[in-house]
């Protein structure tokens, strides 16, 4: 709640603009002078004012190389169950991947990829209750993920630029590995049959993706045909669509680039 009135706290920003001192400020105007710092913060985090080391170089803006197996898999994870963001008072925006705290090794994998990625820009994890968020800031988040934008990835068109496509066309385990690390699993299945007039029962591992995006169904599932995986999805009446993986020479395949969370 803001207990001073704009006039107060455009004065303020009038007198700190005219070189004033915080705490004149604050003893003038009868303000905290904790109050008068983040006034002054974000006034000069708005007109790009704000001291310290610029953003690092883009590979899309500079052309410095890009990891081509980790923005592989860290897309597969942004696509999947990622967001970018960028908070009231910030001046960078974070993409954040959220990893449940039961896959200690998939959040560690996701780090190393945005660091990977975003050499020398600022990676953190920031604990939620059972999970954690894995985050990087730059202010070339929308250069490298052009997929950003307004609403649900399910509203708006997915669809990769041709220097993605290719980064996946050549890194396709990657991207598959991303995309289940995200909204997908490996599970084990059973039924039953009928075996010398005894029914047994018969388990099966098998993977699934579920994504709720027509458009990252398709990406998923044009790397697994070039992949040279068999799927099929499976009937239900939720919006979402399931992506199964059952045949036993494709799981092999699967486990071998894959493999379940961890």
């Amino acid at each position: 709640m803001n207990f001073h009135g704009s006039d107060v706290r455009q004065k303020a920003l009038t007198l700190l603009r005219g070189g004033a001192r915080n705490a004149d400020v604050a003893r003038k105007l009868g303000v905290p002078r904790g109050t008068i710092s983040y006034w002054k913060h974000l006034d000069r985090a708005r007109r790009g004012e704000c001291p310290g080391r610029r953003d690092p170089s883009c590979p899309r803006c500079d052309g410095r190389p890009l990891d081509g197996t980790a923005y592989s898999y860290l897309l597969g994870l942004y696509l999947g169950d990622g967001h970018i963001s960028r908070y009231a008072g910030h001046r960078t925006p974070n993409l954040m991947i959220t990893c449940s705290d039961t896959w200690t090794g998939l959040m560690d994998a996701c780090e190393r990829a945005m660091r990977a990625v975003f050499p020398g820009n600022s990676v953190c994890r920031v604990r939620k209750n059972g999970c954690h968020n894995v985050k990087v800031y730059s202010m070339h988040l929308h250069c490298v993920f052009p997929q950003h934008g307004p609403g649900k990835k399910h509203e708006r068109p997915i669809v990769l630029d041709l220097w993605q496509q290719a980064i996946v066309d050549a890194h396709p385990w990657e991207f598959i590995r991303g995309l289940i690390h995200s909204d997908g699993c490996r599970i084990t299945n059973w039924t039953t049959r009928m075996v010398a007039g005894e029914r047994k029962r018969y388990e099966y591992p098998r993977y699934l993706f579920t994504n709720t995006s027509a458009d990252i169904i398709r990406l998923f599932t044009d790397t697994l045909d070039k992949a040279g995986v068999e799927w099929k999805t499976l009937n239900q009446s939720r919006a979402a669509v399931t992506v199964s993986v059952a045949r036993k020479a494709s799981v092999a395949v699967m486990d071998t680039h894959v493999g379940p969370k961890y």
